[in-house]
């Protein structure tokens, strides 16, 4: 167990944070704010590609891009060779899914009510064109994926069951386990969108029992934007035939012909950013020495404490469902429309994020929301300066 995070290591981790001099930033869970040496790192290999060649000063990024995929097997309790780096997260759940193959008339895929729309997109485009459904897994009166209903839906057509961990339209925590042990016991795909829980959350995969999971470089790791993970289960992976290859996912052999990789690395493409990679592995790096599990409990206080003393401003509504909750605190102020609160609390140099019905829009219309205000939390982030967002959202109440 790692130990708490204490104001004197905070202030330490902020003094090296160069975004944390000038900004009050409520948008860890949009993106957060890198650190002076994940920066550094990105700006090393950029300087070795300027000054002695891209190709040529390949063989240090690609050391660094080695050294990220351990650090994530790390993160995630998967092994190396289940780590595949990518561009972003839905790029790797897009290319997960598409390795999936056709899909038939009749088959189902089953989706929790706060499925990320990018995800939802790339689903119904499937589905719609092969005659295949996507149904909604009930939730339970907290608002969470109930793994009982999701039991009761399952038959013989059911091909795929997705869920996002964290929504990315409030603080409620899915039970990704939960759900992972349903479809283990009926054999069933299990792919899980973790793209605000990875670097927030502990996560272990094999607990988890998922097939598929895909994390973001830009959230709560504070890594470069443009880098994500992909994590594939070693014995799904003949089950998946990526839609496109080059010489890096399956190299030819003596013969010309095509040799799909065994391992993830059939996800990951020749032509990627080194110089990000290795401010990814720097990310990585800095997550594991604090701990995660460190970050979890500092970043679960923050929330707390913030939608407390949200809660007690008049005229504010905190939406946040779910019993445990993550640092992703969503609100909105009567009488006046989020991306307005966004912009006049921007004038006041204090960041926060604001959704729409298109990032998860099963759950905004069934709650009957159009947009909400978000204030995601990190380690970073100080009890000052919640009282001056707190400030700035009372300013506006008045």
């Amino acid at each position: 167990m790692s130990s708490p995070l204490s104001l004197a290591a905070v202030d330490g981790l902020r003094a090296l944070t160069p975004g944390a001099q000038g900004t009050i930033h409520f948008n860890h869970a949009g993106a957060s704010l890198p650190s002076l040496a994940t920066l550094e790192a990105i700006q090393a290999q950029l300087w070795r590609e300027a000054t002695i060649g891209p190709i040529e000063a390949g063989a240090v990024g690609r050391e660094h891009s080695e050294r990220a995929r351990l650090f994530a097997a790390r993160l995630l309790n998967a092994r190396p060779a289940e780590i595949a780096v990518t561009t972003g997260n839905s790029p790797g759940w897009g290319a997960a899914f598409a390795a999936l193959g056709p899909w038939r008339p009749g088959e189902r895929i089953l989706v929790g009510r706060h499925e990320w729309g990018g995800n939802l997109a790339t689903m119904r485009l499937a589905a719609q064109g092969a005659g295949a459904a996507i149904e909604v897994i009930p939730s339970d009166s907290c608002g969470t994926v109930d793994p009982r209903a999701l039991e009761a839906m399952l038959d013989e057509r059911v091909r795929l069951i997705a869920l996002t961990w964290l929504p990315a339209n409030g603080g409620l925590i899915n039970p990704a386990a939960a759900i992972g042990r349903v479809a283990r016991r009926h054999s069933i795909p299990y792919f899980i969108d973790a793209a605000q829980a990875v670097g927030q959350l502990p996560i272990d995969v094999v607990e988890a029992g998922c097939d598929i999971l895909t994390g973001a470089g830009r959230k709560a790791l504070r890594g470069p934007r443009g880098m994500g993970l992909l994590y594939v289960r070693q014995d799904f992976l003949s089950r998946l035939a990526p839609a496109f290859v080059d010489t890096r996912s399956a190299p030819l052999n003596a013969s010309g012909d095509p040799i799909l990789r065994n391992d993830a690395g059939r996800f990951e493409s020749s032509e990627a950013s080194l110089a990000l990679h290795c401010g990814l592995a720097n990310a990585l790096r800095e997550a594991l020495e604090i701990g995660i599990d460190t970050i979890r409990a500092r970043i679960d206080s923050i929330a707390r404490t913030l939608r407390t003393q949200l809660a007690d401003i008049p005229g504010v509504t905190v939406l946040d469902q779910g019993i445990e909750r993550s640092g992703l605190v969503a609100f909105n102020v009567h009488g006046l429309d989020p991306l307005s609160v966004q912009r006049s609390l921007t004038a006041q140099g204090i960041t926060i994020g604001s959704n729409g019905v298109g990032y998860t829009p099963l759950d905004m219309e069934f709650r009957g929301l159009k947009q909400i205000a978000r204030a995601s939390v990190s380690y970073l982030t100080t009890e000052s300066e919640i009282g001056k967002l707190l400030e700035g959202i009372r300013a506006l109440t008045r």
